[in-house]
């Protein structure tokens, strides 16, 4: 897929209500007409996996996902063989054929015993899809090694079948929340987007085009004072996902203009760890803090 423009990549994501920017919108735009990877790091919670979900939407493609944690090995992100199945056909055989080993492995380490896994399944899949490698700095650093290939080649080697090329070139993002920095290696080979937290007023269009009934105002009042939050030394600062969620909050209890003790009451919503709580709490009661 290739875009007309990048002005083109800004409509057809905002059709699918993400609201990009103009360097989200030339990253995904070059993305695309370059066949690279990208690249896509900042704090939680600033959109960064609703990208590629976006972008598979709006180019009605699929969408493949490989969720990194510790201890990923390539059984789970490039293939495996189906252990099960090989046994109960090594079962089957006859006594003299079993002792034919090398016609026995020629059958079990064959397509049919194959397990895709997401970065196989990726490159194997006839037409085009997104794939989506989330949260990439979970990765113990000798796991990268099982994406170079891939994003190098787009290529996996499989001892017993060779090397299997894509029949075609994924669309790919790596998301990362910065918890440890990635190796050269795999940065040399994608573009690159951080996504921080938006501005006010970018916000404010999010929440708005997000929650049904917030009204200017009330947007208004919220990005303002999310921006506030940020600005302190918060454990956990809120993510535009808590934003979204306050505001759909505030919407429903009717409120149409934030007052110190609805925000006191509902600070649960957007911060998740007791010490921040008590510390805005303190904060708006001692005036330290105000609203608007």
């Amino acid at each position: 897929m290739k875009f007309d423009s990048i002005s083109h990549v800004e409509d057809l994501l905002k059709k699918q209500g993400y609201l990009p920017n103009k360097e989200i919108a030339t990253v995904v735009y070059l993305a695309a007409r370059l066949q690279k990877p990208v690249l896509v790091e900042g704090p939680a919670g600033t959109g960064k996996t609703e990208l590629a979900k976006s972008v598979a939407h709006m180019l009605k493609m699929e969408l493949i996902r490989l969720q990194c944690y510790e201890g990923l090995d390539e059984s789970k992100a490039i293939y495996e063989w189906n252990y099960r199945k090989q046994l109960l056909r090594i079962q089957a055989v006859d006594v003299d054929v079993k002792q034919q080993w090398s016609v026995l492995s020629e059958d079990i380490f064959s397509e049919e015993y194959l397990l895709e896994r997401p970065l196989l399944k990726a490159l194997r899949t006839p037409s085009q899809s997104v794939l989506l490698v989330d949260e990439v700095d979970r990765l113990e650093v000798e796991a990268e090694a099982l994406l170079l290939e891939v994003l190098s080649d787009f290529q996996v080697s499989i001892p017993e079948l060779g090397t299997i090329a894509s029949k075609q070139i994924p669309l790919v993002f790596l998301t990362s929340n910065a918890t440890r920095d990635l190796s050269e290696a795999l940065k040399r080979r994608c573009l690159y987007l951080y996504l921080d937290y938006p501005d006010i007023d970018r916000e404010r269009e999010i929440i708005e085009s997000k929650v049904a009934g917030v009204t200017e105002a009330l947007a208004h009042q919220i990005s303002d004072y999310i921006s506030k939050l940020r600005d302190m030394d918060l454990k956990k600062r809120p993510s535009v996902s808590e934003s979204l969620d306050w505001a759909a909050s505030l919407v429903e209890m009717g409120v149409v203009s934030l007052s110190r003790e609805t925000t006191i009451a509902t600070l649960n919503i957007l911060l998740k760890y007791r010490s921040d709580i008590d510390l805005v709490k303190s904060s708006l009661q001692s005036g330290r803090m105000v609203l608007g």
